[in-house]
């Protein structure tokens, strides 16, 4: 069965293939006592009998969906008796952030104990039924779901994550990134098992190895998840994906980077780029094929002095750029006559895009035809000095570096490019800065606790700033040589490109990682 639209019940319908896969996860023997809190047309039911459970409850709030189980019953999960313990429950339950949730549903969950004790109005529909869910387990008992990824690694799901942390363990997390398991929904999902009341050092992690939705038999072929093994979660952290070495390596990494004031670094104790840079998302055209200037000799005076020169993500690789391009930008307030005579090759360049411009998103102010949409941060990149430029979404499959550029004074980043420059109080060349950002260390941190769904790590202004940092002591000798090493390093290689000089600048970073004051 494929997805259907999503309605006020935030109902996504699971495959039939993913189903079973589920129902397979169980470890219960088939006199378990099962419920399914969010049943929808029942293809968890229908697997649940097939391979012969019987003692099944099921509820379900919508009661127009076609679902042919007469024992199931048509309320809602959320205010259903919590005295009732089960062996097992699996499902999928409903996605709903709470700005659009219907309001008898708001009104529900404000009389929800749990709902009260836990969460807030920052939190997804669907915690509540994680979390009652366990509340209403036996000891040993499993919970098998299948939800987004992304709450395992946010602020406000932590209160979730601790409670389960505090009352069992994962036993396994399947991990399909950005797989299309729903039709219409671009998500990172994942099915976890849980066991409550029992203590497991570590647990199992599957990524699933497909790109496809999978079927059945692609599921149960052991080619088709790639397995590693972690340490179970602790609490007060994000749950990342990361083996015991790589944790211990991020471990060392933060403590390089804490306050020298502080004698041991804990979460928020370290140093980070945003205390050291200003960062800005670069600007919007809002129809970069019309602002674009391919032949700048067809262009007067007046027109060539109004271009900025313009990198996209597109023109950037590690350490540099590997092309560019020239965009008009006026910000004069005239009207278009004016505009026609005085920049005339342009105004002709613009007049057969002039619907498409006219149809710009407009950030709520009057646009004329030759204005970019939101020259945001213009201010910033606006100062004469050397910027580093990162692509705002970078794609991580199979790759193991990101794309840190450097960007001469006069260059700026359009839409789908961060600009990074220093402030005032660091002291490190920037070519400092462009090293350590393109390091392997970096990239395994990001990896683990940037902004990532899927496969793509985001790079907006927040995720940038939390960065960890390495300043160096300027009162001690060998950091300032292996500060100066690396930028000598770093320079090089962004003139010559010299693959050569990349182990060199690695290496003197690793030294200073290591360095003790």
């Amino acid at each position: 069965m494929m997805a259907k639209t999503k309605n006020k019940y935030g109902q996504y319908f699971t495959s039939a293939s993913i189903a079973e896969y589920m129902v397979t996860l169980i470890t219960h023997d088939v006199s378990a006592k099962v419920l399914e809190p969010s049943c929808g047309e029942g293809v968890f039911l229908g697997m649940l009998e097939k391979h012969g459970f019987g003692n099944i409850t099921a509820y379900e709030i919508d009661p127009t969906l076609d679902n042919p189980y007469e024992y199931v019953d048509y309320r809602s999960f959320v205010s259903s008796p919590e005295d009732e313990n089960f062996d097992v429950i699996i499902g999928n339950p409903p996605y709903i952030r709470w700005r659009n949730l219907e309001e008898h549903l708001k009104a529900e969950l404000a009389q929800s104990r749990l709902w009260s004790l836990y969460f807030n109005s920052m939190c997804d529909y669907f915690f509540i039924f994680i979390l009652k869910s366990i509340e209403q387990l036996n000891d040993a008992g499993e919970l098998i779901f299948i939800c987004p990824e992304y709450w395992m690694n946010t602020t406000h799901s932590e209160s979730l994550r601790d409670y389960m942390v505090a009352h069992g363990s994962l036993t396994d997390i399947y991990h399909f990134k950005e797989v299309p398991l729903f039709e219409g929904v671009a998500s990172s999902f994942v099915i976890f098992r849980y066991v409550k009341s029992v203590a497991v050092a570590s647990m199992n992690v599957w990524r699933y190895a497909g790109k496809k939705r999978p079927t059945t038999e692609g599921l149960q072929k052991a080619s088709s998840f790639v397995l590693t093994t972690v340490p179970q979660f602790e609490p007060g952290e994000r749950w990342i994906f990361a083996t015991s070495e790589e944790r211990l390596s991020m471990i060392s990494f933060e403590r390089s980077c804490r306050k020298r004031c502080l004698p041991v670094a804990s979460s928020g104790d370290y140093y980070r780029i945003g205390d050291f840079c200003d960062i800005g998302n670069g600007m919007v055209s809002g129809l970069d094929k019309a602002f674009r200037i391919e032949d700048v000799s067809l262009l007067n005076e007046r027109e060539r002095d109004a271009l900025i020169h313009v990198y996209k993500a597109k023109d950037l690789r590690c350490f540099r750029n590997v092309s560019d391009s020239y965009y008009f930008f006026v910000k004069e307030d005239i009207d278009e006559e004016t505009f026609a005579n005085r920049y005339p090759n342009v105004y002709s360049r613009l007049i057969p895009y002039r619907d498409e411009l006219s149809k710009r998103y407009s950030y709520g102010k009057e646009l004329k035809m030759w204005e970019f949409a939101f020259p945001r941060n213009e201010a910033l990149f606006r100062r004469p000095e050397y910027r580093i430029f990162v692509p705002c979404k970078e794609r991580i499959s199979n790759k193991n570096h990101f794309r840190f550029a450097i960007a001469d004074p006069e260059t700026f980043p359009l839409q789908d490019v961060t600009g990074i420059l220093k402030k005032s109080n660091c002291r490190e060349s920037i070519y400092y800065l462009l090293a350590y950002l393109n390091s392997s260390r970096v990239f395994e941190w990001l990896k683990h606790n940037g902004v990532v769904k899927g496969e793509v790590v985001e790079f907006s202004e927040s995720p940038v700033a939390s960065i960890p940092y390495r300043p160096i002591v300027w009162e001690n000798a060998r950091e300032v040589e292996l500060h100066d090493r690396i930028v000598q390093a770093t320079q090089q290689y962004v003139r010559t490109a010299d693959a050569a000089l990349l182990p060199i600048i690695e290496k003197n970073l690793e030294k200073l990682f290591y360095e003790q004051d």
